[in-house]
């Protein structure tokens, strides 16, 4: 029997490095993400699809994000079944218990609202952990693992948050303990452990894996290996239930972070290459941690450099705590623009004042970069 494992869709997320345009092309493929898994279904022979917590990005969303989620639901087919995790646990203003929500709800689609087993068919139980506040104060697979028979049903867990192996945190209340999921899979009470939180691909132990979210949701040097869903093979007709899995990629996006040192011209024409040999522009995101000292002249063609993939990819931007570019005027950098008198004078002041410190020597900076341009554009 197999059957998808998945997480973190956080439908209806926004990302504050995307302007409108990107937003909405990106809102739009992590729901195509959801609906694609239809197809991966009907080509793996999975006959359900677990999710496991953070389904929606949050309790409050638009009538309209609400909508076209559970419309990319149905499109699965199969059946699905929802855990609510962090971002949307069941509290009062649950998004799952919203008049929108059940009004709309498709008939594939089951929400795990309360804890404990859950019948799937005959012989095979999901396990469900789900989340009732955002603040638990206790394991919430401890409860549900307590006093699981060992009878021969194939079970599968569904959890959300962080696993004390990984994540320690003593301060934590919430934090899945591994020792009592290990004890339920050791004495074959339980099989499978279908985990989300961890937005990156991850395998705890045997059997025991986070899928990750099957689109980005952050920079690669934090969130290294999403854009994926587990296939999971469970044997029935084996007394163990041996497990299986495979992983499959359903995301399109990313978001790259790209640290370079800038001193020449050189290391522009080295990053613009990088640049533009990075695929699918208009679906990737980029974040450049820059250090270095550059000429005016080296900063202005960054900067033309800069201005021209924004316009490629989907956003582009510097990582401000990790960017510290140096702009300093070289000696003869200004001898060719062909005056004198007052404006020659003004030249050397701003020279002067760009080779210092402050808010006078950005400004300086500035109107330095200014003048070159308005050379450049005036030559051509």
């Amino acid at each position: 029997m197999k059957f998808l494992h998945t997480a973190d869709w956080q439908l209806g997320m926004t990302r504050h490095f995307l302007d409108p345009e990107a937003q909405a092309r990106y809102s739009a493929a992590r729901r195509d993400a959801v609906a694609a898994l239809g197809e991966l279904a009907r080509e793996t022979g999975a006959e359900f699809v677990v999710v496991a917590g953070d389904v929606f990005d949050a309790n409050q969303l638009a009538p309209k994000v609400v909508s076209q989620s559970l419309e990319s639901m149905r499109a699965i087919e199969v059946p699905v079944y929802l855990l609510p995790g962090n971002h949307d646990p069941l509290d009062a203003l649950s998004i799952y218990t919203s008049s929108l929500f059940a009004r709309e709800c498709p008939d594939n689609v089951t929400v795990l609202d309360r804890a404990g087993s859950w019948d799937v068919r005959p012989g095979v139980q999901l396990i469900a952990a789900p989340w009732r506040s955002k603040r638990p104060t206790t394991d919430l697979t401890a409860e549900v693992l307590a006093d699981l028979p060992a009878d021969g049903i194939a079970r599968i867990l569904l959890a959300h948050g962080a696993v004390d192996v990984l994540d320690p945190d003593p301060a934590n209340p919430a934090q899945i303990r591994m020792a009592g999921i290990v004890d339920a899979l050791d004495r074959s009470a339980l099989h499978y452990v279908a985990l989300g939180d961890k937005h990156s691909r991850t395998e705890v132990a045997d059997r025991v894996w986070y899928s990750g979210s099957p689109e980005v949701t952050n920079y690669d040097h934090r969130e290294a290996d999403s854009g994926h869903v587990l296939v999971v093979d469970i044997d029935l007709d084996d007394p163990a239930h041996p497990i299986s899995v495979e992983s499959r990629t359903v995301g399109s996006w990313r978001f790259i972070t790209l640290h370079r040192e800038l001193s020449d011209s050189r290391d522009i024409a080295d990053l613009d290459v990088n640049l533009d040999q990075l695929p699918d522009k208009d679906r990737s995101v980029v974040q450049l941690g820059l250090v270095g000292t550059l000429t005016v002249t080296d900063r202005a063609a960054l900067d033309v450099c800069l201005d021209k993939y924004a316009r490629l990819f989907a956003g582009l931007g510097t990582w401000e705590r990790h960017t510290n570019l140096v702009v300093m005027p070289s000696d003869d950098e200004f001898d060719d623009l062909g005056i004198g008198g007052f404006a020659a004078d003004a030249v050397a002041e701003l020279k002067a004042a760009a080779r210092s410190e402050g808010a006078a020597a950005v400004a300086a900076r500035g109107a330095l970069g200014l003048l070159l341009r308005l050379k450049e554009e005036g030559a051509a």
